[in-house]
This record gives C-alpha cells, sequence and structure tokens, in this order.
C-alpha cells in the first residue's frame, strides 16, 4: 500500500477577477471555485487518477476537515485522517485578476496526542509499503517530525519518498530515503549556488546521494526534468508542448506520477516519463490531470 502525508491539508476558494483587485472597495468576482488539497491529498489524488490504490493520512478538523475528507473519499482513497477536536481545516483564498493575490491560512494547532496517534499509524505500517511526505511543516508540529516519521519505519522496508525543501530534506538523508524531489533553485540552495547547467544539477544531486539519497529527481519547470539514479545512471526529458494554465499541483503531480510508473514498469527512465506526463498535465488543466490526460501526454513523450 502507498501511504500520503498531509499535516496541514486546505480548500483552495479560487476567486477570479475580470479587474483588478481595488483594496478598501467591494469588488465583484467573475467566477469561483473550490479545491480540495494539500501535497499530500494531491499525491493521492493523482495515484488515484493512474488506477494506484492508496491511503491518505494527516489531520482535519471541523467542517471544512469533513469537507476535505468526503471530498477525499469521493475520489477513491482511502481516508484515514486524525480528526483534530479544536480548529478547522485551511480555507485559503486565491484571487485571481489582473495580479495574484493569496491568503494561505495557518490551520488548526496539532496536539501532543494527535501526533502520537499519527506516528502509532505509520508504525503500523508491514514491507513493501510506500510512505510520501511531502510540503512543510505547520508551526504546531516538531521541527524534526519528518526526522521521526521516517525513523519510526527505518527497521522496514518501506521506501520513503521526500519532497520538501531546504534543511527538512538534508536531515532525512541520513535514513536513505528512495526518491527525493527538489526543483533545480531549491537544488541550489541547499548548497548555498544558484546552479546554471546541467552538468552543474548532476554534480549537486550525487552530493545529496552521498548525504544518502537513492533516487534524486530534479523538476525544472519548462526546461524538463532530470533524474540522478541509484543505478548511476543519469535520464534527462524535456516537457511536452501545452498552455500552462495552473501551476498548483503540477509537483506532486510529478512525484505521483514518478511513483506510479516505478512501480507499473521497474524502469526509472519509464518513471520519469510519466512523472513528466503527469506534472505536465496538470500544469496544463485547471484542477489535478485526470488520467486520461496523463496518458496521453505520456504516449508523446
Amino acid at each position: 500500500m502507498i501511504y500520503t502525508v498531509t499535516f496541514n491539508p486546505a480548500i483552495d476558494y479560487v476567486v477570479r477577477m475580470e479587474s483588478e483587485l481595488l483594496p478598501g472597495m467591494t469588488n465583484r468576482s467573475a467566477s469561483e471555485l473550490c479545491f480540495f488539497g494539500g501535497k499530500g491529498i494531491n499525491v493521492s489524488t493523482i495515484l488515484m487518477n493512474l488506477g494506484i490504490e492508496n491511503t491518505a493520512l494527516g489531520f482535519t478538523a471541523g467542517f471544512t476537515g469533513k469537507a476535505i475528507e468526503e471530498s477525499v473519499k469521493s475520489k477513491g482513497i482511502i481516508a484515514d485522517f486524525i480528526e483534530l477536536a479544536d480548529g478547522i481545516s485551511r480555507i485559503n483564498v486565491k484571487i485571481k485578476g489582473a495580479q495574484e493575490t493569496e491568503i494561505n491560512a495557518q490551520g488548526p494547532g496539532i496536539p501532543e496526542e494527535a501526533q502520537q496517534k499519527l506516528f502509532d499509524k505509520i508504525k503500523a505500517l508491514r514491507d513493501g509499503d510506500v510512505l510520501i511526505l511531502a510540503g512543510s511543516i505547520p508551526n504546531s508540529l516538531p521541527s524534526d517530525v519528518y526526522e521521526r516519521i521516517i525513523a519510526l519505519v527505518s527497521d522496514k522496508k518501506i521506501d520513503v519518498v521526500v519532497d520538501a525543501t531546504k534543511d527538512l530534506l538534508k536531515n532525512v538523508l541520513k535514513y536513505h530515503p528512495f526518491l527525493i524531489k527538489p526543483n533545480n533553485h531549491e537544488l541550489g540552495e541547499m548548497f548555498g549556488t544558484v546552479l546554471k547547467t546541467d552538468d552543474e544539477l548532476e554534480e549537486h544531486a550525487k552530493k545529496l546521494q552521498k548525504m544518502g539519497a537513492r533516487n534524486v529527481l530534479i523538476s525544472m519547470a519548462g526546461d524538463g526534468a532530470m533524474l540522478i539514479a541509484e543505478t548511476g545512471e543519469k535520464f534527462r526529458i524535456g516537457v511536452p508542448k501545452g498552455k500552462v494554465k495552473n501551476s498548483v499541483g503540477a509537483g506532486d503531480s510529478m512525484v505521483a506520477g514518478f511513483i506510479a510508473g516505478y512501480f507499473k514498469t521497474g524502469s526509472y527512465e519509464e518513471a520519469l516519463k510519466m512523472g513528466t506526463a503527469a506534472g505536465s498535465a496538470t500544469a496544463f488543466s485547471d484542477d489535478l490531470a485526470t488520467g486520461k490526460d496523463i496518458t496521453s501526454l505520456y504516449e508523446t513523450l
């Protein structure tokens, strides 16, 4: 079974305007949409769209938490969230007009007893399972929570995937995660430099492997992606043609596509193709990509 973890899921309330936002005035929207997610839930959704059964773990609270859980279940994903007694799950407001303005909520506090419930669920994972950790850590959780979680399963044959930045990522490398996915800018930031060429990206990805990472997937937006595999191979791929509508969830989709591709074929090259197709398909969509859209792009790569 594949498990994803979303510490701080959210409802994204997207408001589109035909004119610019006028502070201090009454503004009228042209349309509104709600998207239910968070990085781990996004990964779960794309996996399910590709026919991969999975379980979403994390925390929910209040009426918004119930709506998020219902949305997850409606997609066929197994929802195994811990319901918090206080607060509400986040509503993030995204205003899209002449300019884009975002208000991201903080979310509910996560007490120690709730944290322990999550740890207990993760300790129950079995050999052969996959654990995907994605995103930032809420203020109410300890800064080393990723390390604590991975340590819980370090004595089992579990492939761990981590999509995080800077120290969050560096600090888990000692546990030899199966896959990490920095983008090209994040990879440079980890070493205090700007990486401009493929050779520089490869060099620094291999440094992360020496620190413990097994496979390093580097996303580069419109410039495609690179995979430095644990086999010593390097794979490089461009992106399919299409109009970018939305960057939200594209990185999560790439992670999900990579995992789906690898566990269907056992090939790192095919996994990179599926990851690229999934990330691009979401970027070309208003919401997370459908399985049909991903497959169509995959066949062009």
